[in-house]
């Protein structure tokens, strides 16, 4: 088994909010996990903490449970993870604000006999099968939402976790139902990658190859080489800034099966 991950901040000025890991456990298999916590629009969020605060309590919630109740399907993990993270923060932040810190979610686990998956919000995963095809397993209600819409801060917040709009791990854990789900049996997948959507650039918005030259680019230059080519197209000044954002914070993770 092979396992490469990197994560790199948007800026310096700011902290990073991103979350990625990989672990694997005694009773064999393995985990990938990435979140891409939402910086929220200036203002008040309702919470103390921030959010990578609430990525690092998430992110670590959702690797520990994967990795040690292989009984309970991932919906029912981020449910859990979800309702641990809001206990550690409710007596001191309002968790019923719409901008309380939230994340999207990918999460991999893999054992002898299956690899499952779920996915959250606009972050990607990349199943491959042994005659390397790749499949990109995605939840595209964000990008139904017109960019003009998105634009606005009001009517963004009006569809944050609304039927209609779009959803991301926040404060509650029935938000674990919207979730994309799926297993496939461990004989059809050699590889899998999750990808924060400042990695995914690379393939989904700046156009610079399709997600089968996205997984090559990992499975030779890994993790960090991936990022680095998506940090060299942004730095171009003749390309646009990626919705409105020259940078953003980027995470990649590869696993060969």
């Amino acid at each position: 088994m092979r396992i490469d991950l990197a994560t790199a901040p948007g800026s310096q000025e700011r902290p990073n909010e991103d979350w990625v890991s990989a672990s694997a456990p005694a009773s064999g298999g393995g985990v990938l996990v990435a979140l891409d916590g939402v910086t929220p629009p200036a203002g008040d969020d309702g919470c103390v903490h921030g959010v990578p605060w609430f990525t690092a309590r998430l992110g670590g919630r959702l690797t520990e449970l994967s990795g040690s109740r292989r009984d309970m399907p991932l919906d029912r993990i981020l449910a859990e993870a979800v309702r641990g993270t809001a206990e550690a923060h409710r007596e001191t932040c309002d968790l019923s604000h719409v901008r309380t810190p939230q994340a999207t979610v990918v999460v991999v686990r893999w054992d002898e006999a299956y690899v499952e998956h779920l996915v959250l919000s606009d972050s990607v995963l990349l199943l491959q099968a042994p005659g390397g095809e790749v499949t990109a397993v995605l939840d595209d209600r964000l990008d139904r939402v017109p960019r003009e819409v998105l634009r606005s801060v009001a009517a963004t917040d009006a569809l944050r976790n609304a039927e209609g709009g779009f959803f991301t791990a926040a404060a509650d854990p029935a938000v674990a139902s919207r979730a994309v789900t799926g297993r496939t049996p461990r004989g059809r997948v050699r590889a899998v990658a999750a990808l924060t959507d400042g990695a995914s650039r690379w393939t989904d918005t700046f156009g610079e190859g399709d997600w089968a030259e996205c997984l090559a680019v990992l499975r030779k230059e890994g993790a960090e080489g991936l990022i680095g080519r998506v940090r060299a197209v942004e730095s171009d000044p003749a390309r646009p800034p990626a919705r409105h954002k020259r940078h953003d914070d980027a995470s990649a993770v590869y696993a060969e099966l």
